[in-house]
């Protein structure tokens, strides 16, 4: 049963539940709980088996953590999801161009539609990709769109995962624990699948090779190294996708193109999917001190003789400042009214904006625009007066590095608690590959799920835990 006031994806805001929904909620109803209490370690411990780990910045005392899994899937019915993914498309191939253009003839900053400064301002904005055309023409080639929910048809993008999204193998190790767990639960529902992505990923990365590649491309995935909180997507992509698993050192520039140290020596790379952020990717182009990257890499990229996915510079589109101009960005280049909605933002670098946002902090929630994983935010209902007035210093001191938006009533999804369900808030990433032969979104995605009763806040990094997304067949 639903709390009127939050659109419950169960049960909506009554008593009964909704289609999607309907024999899930059957089906629990009629489980014992002492046997679902036991499913429930029982995945816990599939987990830790697996190692399905991530590690949290900053606590040296956390070490690796399990992300908490819930047994309860969401799941969204199949017109729901054609609309997503429309919408979800038509905002990928706006970003494709608006990267394009930005990097090259800057028509959208011309047309006004997008003022200079919030380019020319802004530290993710990458002058060495200015004048250089990726391979294909695709900039980014893994999106992950952060999607929340208010209502039955309300649908709003948080934000948009342009450079290193993460999180895909937590989408399939999910699905394939329900599987595991409860094989009788697909036999009564008809759910489309997850499992082909890495060979899709495969695909498309071949697809974004160079035009010199012949045959098979080679293909790599870059990693900063096992110390990084994502480690073990790296290593479980390569795997899947049957690709080297490589870090810097692995790698350096032969003849003009990159290589991968081999035992037979130095084999070049068509395509490197990299997980380390640009800064850290060159240090002759760069951050001078990294140890992360291959000095000279991006010469060769700039001469065509390498994809890297994502591009260079593609941080500049998943900035937060530069979120508040999308629904402009997709009418200027796609001609049409965006289908997806972005939650109404602050910038809070301009003065009108500012004081707003100063006068209503206590109920607004307010961003680093280059933030991630849940920190450096504020939440603005829940935070005590200190820290509203700790954070209120912050705004003045720094403006520009902030943006605020309302703090909208998250959608809630139940989980399985030591009490039967319990409604919990959520949020959706769904992935997105992008190659010169079209956009292929998987149906579903990671689901983060707020544990704490009341919390807004889905990130692993902050004690989230994940569901599996059920997308059903129509």
């Amino acid at each position: 049963m639903s709390d009127s006031a939050t659109f419950d994806e169960m049960w909506g805001h009554g008593e009964t539940p909704r289609a999607p929904y309907t024999a899930i909620e059957g089906w629990f109803s009629q489980e014992d709980p002492g046997r679902l209490r036991r499913k429930a370690r029982e995945a816990e411990a599939l987990f830790r088996l697996t190692g399905i780990t991530f590690n949290v910045y900053g606590d040296k005392a956390a070490g690796e953590r399990l992300i908490p899994f819930d047994i309860v899937p969401r799941v969204i019915s199949g017109r729901e999801w054609d609309r997503l993914s429309r919408g979800i498309e038509q905002r990928v191939r706006a970003i494709n161009a608006f990267l394009h253009d930005i990097y090259h003839r800057q028509e959208i900053l011309r047309a006004g539609r997008v003022p200079v400064e919030a380019i020319a301002r802004n530290a993710a904005f990458l002058p060495e990709m200015i004048g250089v055309d990726p391979p294909g023409g695709v900039y980014t080639h893994i999106v992950g769109t952060d999607l929340v929910r208010t209502d039955e048809d309300e649908f709003y993008v948080l934000e948009d995962n342009a450079r290193t999204p993460s999180g895909v193998s937590y989408m399939l190790e999910n699905r394939e624990t329900m599987l595991a767990m409860f094989p009788e639960l697909f036999m009564k529902t008809r759910v489309r699948q997850v499992s082909s992505y890495p060979a899709m990923l495969h695909r498309s990365l071949c697809a974004s090779a160079p035009g010199h590649a012949n045959g098979k491309p080679v293909v790599a995935v870059l990693t900063p190294g096992s110390f990084n909180s994502a480690y073990y997507e790296h290593s479980f992509l390569a795997d899947k996708m049957g690709v080297e698993l490589v870090e810097g050192h692995d790698l350096r520039v032969v003849d003009g193109r990159l290589a991968m140290r081999t035992t037979q020596g130095y084999q070049p790379i068509d395509v490197l999917y990299r997980r380390v952020d640009d800064d850290w990717i060159d240090p002759l182009n760069f951050n001078p001190d990294s140890a992360l990257g291959v000095p000279g890499i991006m010469d060769v990229y700039r001469a065509g003789g390498l994809t890297l996915a994502n591009a260079p510079g593609t941080g500049i589109a998943d900035d937060k400042a530069i979120y508040s101009y999308m629904p402009e960005i997709v009418e200027f280049y796609t001609g049409e009214k965006a289908i997806l909605k972005n939650v109404p933002t602050w910038r809070c670098a301009e003065k009108e904006a500012l004081a707003y946002v100063l006068d209503n902090l206590s109920e607004l929630v307010v961003k680093e625009v280059h933030g991630s994983g849940g920190y450096g935010m504020l939440i603005g209902p829940a935070a005590s007066k200190k820290e509203l007035s700790a954070f209120r210093d912050k705004l003045k001191a720094r403006p520009g590095n902030y943006i605020a938006q309302p703090t909208l009533s998250l959608s809630t999804v139940p989980i399985f608690t030591r009490a039967g369900l319990a409604p919990r808030h959520v949020d959706l990433r769904p992935f997105v590959l992008v190659s010169p032969e079209g956009v292929t979104i998987t149906p579903g995605g990671l689901t983060r799920v707020a544990l704490k009763k009341g919390s807004l806040v889905v990130n692993s990094s902050q004690g989230g835990g994940t569901k599996d997304t059920w997308v059903l067949e129509e």
